[in-house]
């Protein structure tokens, strides 16, 4: 096993890693949209949508892998109500269309409205 870490995507705010690549697949933690360079995230689903994207590219990114490999995403809502304004901006990002759960929950961190994780081909 081998921990990803970069500084393009938010650091752990907790007691994991980012990620890790073992036996060929890259597995994220999922990602909040907090901008790695100030540490904020911006207001509303779509440019949060947008954030948390990129944080998760930027660590498949680091491992050397990237959207077109994603095999698996599991993508976490504070509101449901934000399901097609979340697929708007989801769908731009991961074009190949990966296996996806999508669920709503009564919290996530920091009061973020989506987060995201994903499995991918190293």
């Amino acid at each position: 096993m081998k921990v990803i870490s970069t500084t393009n995507a938010p650091g752990a705010i907790g007691p994991y890693s980012q990620g890790y690549i073992s036996n060929g697949l890259v597995f994220t933690s999922g990602q909040i949209p907090l901008d790695p360079a100030t540490g904020l995230m911006a207001e509303g689903i779509e440019a949060q949508t947008e954030q948390s994207c990129k944080n998760v590219l930027a660590i498949l990114e680091a491992a050397g892998s990237g959207a077109d490999k994603v095999i698996k995403t599991t993508c976490f809502l504070a509101e449901i109500a934000d399901f097609a304004a979340f697929n708007e901006v989801y769908a731009r990002f991961f074009t190949s269309k990966p296996a996806r759960s999508c669920v709503a929950v009564k919290d996530l961190p920091k009061g973020a409205l989506c987060e995201i994780e994903c499995v991918a081909e190293a």
